[in-house]
């Protein structure tokens, strides 16, 4: 049986859109030569065929840009300056983007943009407009006060759907609603038993950690922490871990070695995962973490270039193999959990909002729907955002510790100091690490794991221009508006002058007030507005305490960037360039989210005084 891939379904679209076209043309020669007895030469005809769609185009171009000029007077506005490209259509701008990409990096396009036309301009890619903006109060409009005119919109949810499906981060109106409200709840509880988790999967990454760099080799750290928090997040959301961190962990690219065996407790036979009994624990858990990866750098692809990736899944929807490991570990969790609680009703009517301590995230949904389909989705989206963003950050984290030894340990004597080399950290504790959370807060600003965002604007509406001289920019309806924090959390003229030196203490000192305080929305790692992450202190909690773990055991960390795979070292060029491109030593990638393309390769110096 064919199977339709979207590639497919792209170019059956447009050649039946040619073929009517085509037909008609045809239709209207044979009409006037019947009826107006004018006879025209084929090559005239094929002429007038060929030239009559880019007319045509070119017309409707023209006068949407009229009537949006017209639009934009009449309120007493401006048109959002638009890229100019050196190729038709901005082709160019769209051709260094895809190669950015892939071998680049990710925001260089954007920067050139703000450069040459400040923090909110048109890319006009292929005529159409594509408003990009880094300034807080367009990005505070759009979050929070006018919320309601922002929508992640068909487009974006349709590139999405195959991984996210109608899940909080893919869906408005009613059913982003419901979901918020059937998660809610379970976000607003500090339970003892999140750090009890924490404790245990902590001290395996520990464990996996001081085995591999006592036998003399680097630890790539952000694989094992990605381990770490997706198992952490799949124990919170199913009760049921992957265990990735019992798959071993790679070696370096200049040891000739196989995976070593795990040193984490094996799945035991009441945790056995659900994929097939025949598939051993450790080969379910690589899959599954493949596949989880893979599954977001293609929807990120489809989201980058909405206009042409069909084009780049001709043969096969790329979605189908990773979504196929991911729903089978997933989806016989779920089933189990409906049948669970439709076996309860008949014992017990419990109220919906009491949540036990022992509750799972999966535990408090299923009292509220039992479609298989919205908990699929909603917990799959939950997992994206407790294990990707926790991990990313605890990886820019131990870099930046990396870079700056004397942070490292000004941050470890307060660790030392408030909890001691071997005590298990509290809320208590973890709240009065004040340098702590400035730490976490000042990676989030220079490496927040969401750079960018997007969102399609309902109606026609005006913008303040980020030159208080200069009329109101002009948003026409229907426009998508892609925006980036990474490139806000960066600029001088909001941080200061040292806004790319990597300094926790502007959290502390007077910076704070004069820079962050007048302007909340100047620093957005978690949202703002309606749609903020309700995992945020979640976060804070799980990243506070892992930090408290992993440096009361280790003193300092050394990088190694040489270890990385090929196609991932740093281009010569970029070692002279201006900002954290000519500083950083990790090649910075992006799908959903923000990570350290090849990995972060470490070695880190163990503590004497536990």
């Amino acid at each position: 049986m064919t199977i339709l891939t979207p590639g497919i379904i792209f170019i059956t679209r447009i050649l039946t859109a040619l073929s009517l076209f085509a037909f008609g043309a045809v239709a209207t020669r044979h009409f006037i030569e019947q009826y107006a007895s004018i006879a025209l030469p084929t090559w005239i005809f094929a002429i007038i065929t060929v030239l009559t769609l880019p007319v045509y185009i070119t017309c409707r171009i023209l006068l949407r840009n009229l009537r949006h000029k017209r639009e934009a007077a009449a309120l007493g506005a401006q048109l959002v300056p638009k890229v100019r490209g050196k190729w038709i259509g901005n082709i160019d701008i769209l051709k260094k983007s895809m190669n950015d990409l892939f071998t680049g990096c990710p925001w260089d396009v954007l920067m050139d943009a703000m450069e040459a036309r400040g923090p909110v301009f048109n890319l006009n890619v292929f005529w159409g407009n594509l408003v990009f903006t880094c300034q807080p109060e367009h990005i505070q409009i759009i979050l929070a006060t006018d919320f309601s005119n922002y929508v992640k919109g068909e487009r974006f949810q349709g590139n999405m759907a195959a991984v996210l499906g109608v899940g909080v981060f893919n869906s408005d109106g009613e059913m982003w609603k419901f979901h918020r409200s059937m998660s809610r709840p379970f976000f607003t509880r500090d339970r003892v038993t999140h750090f009890d988790m924490f404790d245990r999967h902590a001290d395996t990454v520990i464990s996996l950690m001081k085995t591999r760099i006592r036998s003399g080799h680097a630890v790539d750290f952000q694989d094992l922490i990605g381990r770490f928090t997706l198992d952490t997040a799949t124990e919170f959301l199913f009760g049921s871990c992957v265990h990735s961190l019992a798959a071993g962990l790679p070696f370096p690219r200049n040891v000739a070695q196989p995976v070593e065996s795990g040193t984490a407790t094996p799945v035991s036979s009441s945790e056995k995962l659900p994929l097939s009994p025949n598939i051993p624990a450790t080969k379910l858990a690589r899959e599954f973490t493949k596949a989880f990866l893979e599954a977001q750098e293609i929807i990120s692809i489809r989201e980058r270039f909405p206009s042409i990736w069909p084009l780049l899944e001709i043969r096969k929807d790329k979605t189908k193999a990773p979504m196929k490991v991911i729903n089978a570990f997933i989806e016989p969790i779920v089933a189990e959990a409906v049948a669970k609680m439709k076996g309860q009703e008949k014992k017990d009517d419990s109220a919906v909002e009491d949540i036990g301590e022992e509750d799972t995230l999966l535990d408090h949904l299923v009292k509220q729907t039992d479609d298989p389909v919205v908990l699929k989705d909603a917990t799959l989206n939950v997992l994206i955002a407790g294990r990707d963003t926790t991990a990313a950050t605890l990886t820019f984290v131990v870099y930046c510790l990396s870079m700056n030894p004397d942070i490292m340990q000004r941050l470890r004597q307060e660790i030392l100091e408030k909890v001691g080399p071997s005590k298990r950290p509290t809320y208590d504790d973890i709240r009065e690490m004040k340098y702590l959370r400035a730490v976490i807060n000042e990676t989030l600003r220079l490496f927040p794991v969401v750079p960018f965002n997007v969102r399609d604007c309902i109606k026609a509406t005006t913008w303040p221009s980020p030159d208080p001289t200069q009329p109101p920019l002009y948003i026409p309806a229907g426009t998508p508006i892609p925006y980036s924090v990474l490139m806000m959390h960066r600029r001088k003229d909001l941080w200061g002058p040292d806004a790319e030196v990597f300094d926790p203490d502007r959290f502390i000192d007077e910076r704070l007030k004069t820079y962050l305080t007048p302007k909340p929305f100047i620093f957005l790692p978690f949202n703002a507005g309606p749609r903020i992450c309700l995992g945020q202190q979640f976060a804070y909690n799980e990243m506070s305490f892992f930090l408290v773990r992993l440096l009361q055991n280790f003193t300092s960390f050394t990088h190694f960037p040489e270890l990385r795979p090929p196609g991932f070292e740093i281009p010569k060029e970029w070692k002279t360039a201006p900002g954290r491109k000519g500083i950083d030593e990790i090649f910075l990638k992006t799908t959903l989210t923000m990570y350290c393309g090849g990995g972060l390769w470490v070695k880190a110096q163990e503590a004497t005084d536990i």
